[in-house]
């Protein structure tokens, strides 16, 4: 394993880059409404793939007129995902041996997600890497999404490192333009449920990924 050239500092997303728990996502919200007896647009998960919890939360209690509060639906789909998080998702490959190579070069990191802090935790320490960060960020926390910069800013802020040398880790495409136009490096990361926007990613990132088992 050789020294990542030129890095001081990676902020890591979570899910469909560290954890493979994007085909979870991509029905949540559509098995959340069929229990409440809604019939879910067949689009549905192309209007919330770019909304944080919070944001998607919204869209759908607006679209559907639900009548539970933002913060009760919220913890309706967080329960219908949490035994996944507990108990099933695995890392996608070559997660482990890059942490490892990075902690040992003594490079800071960190998580920013957009999944509620407790299920990053719970499944960080499951999958035993949750001692590599230096703490998880979540865009509930931040109060917004990854459409803005402020996730990322005090995730360098939590490392104190120099943005220039700060890489970021995406698979999703506009994560990775936010990022970018913020001024950090950013690494593309393959996902399948995200294929349509590999191209667009490739063409944004500093360097892009099938996956992690290529740095190390």
């Amino acid at each position: 394993m050789n020294k990542p050239m030129n890095m001081n500092g990676v902020i890591f997303d979570m899910d469909g880059t560290l954890l493979d728990s994007m085909p979870i996502w991509n029905n949540v919200a559509s098995s959340y409404l069929r229990k409440k007896g809604y019939e879910p647009e067949p689009n549905l998960w192309e209007a919330l793939k770019f909304l944080s919890l919070s944001q998607g939360v919204a869209y759908i209690k607006e679209k559907y007129l639900l009548p539970e509060t933002n913060e009760e639906i919220e913890t309706g789909i967080n329960q219908t995902i949490e035994y996944s998080y507990f108990n099933k998702i695995p890392l996608k490959a070559g997660v482990e041996p890059y942490l490892q190579m990075l902690h040992k070069y003594r490079i800071p990191m960190c998580v920013a997600t957009a999944t509620d802090k407790y299920l990053a935790e719970a499944s960080l320490k499951r999958l035993d890497i949750l001692q590599y960060f230096k703490g998880i960020l979540t865009c509930q926390e931040i109060g917004c999404g990854k459409d803005d910069p402020t996730i990322f800013e005090s995730a360098r802020e939590l490392l104190q490192t120099d943005k220039k040398r700060t890489y970021v880790f995406e698979d999703a495409l506009h994560a990775g333009i936010t990022a970018k136009n913020a001024g950090f490096k950013v690494i593309g990361v393959y996902e399948e449920s995200a294929k349509d926007d590999w191209e667009e990613l490739k063409k944004i990132a500093d360097q892009s990924i099938l996956s992690m088992e290529e740095l190390v």
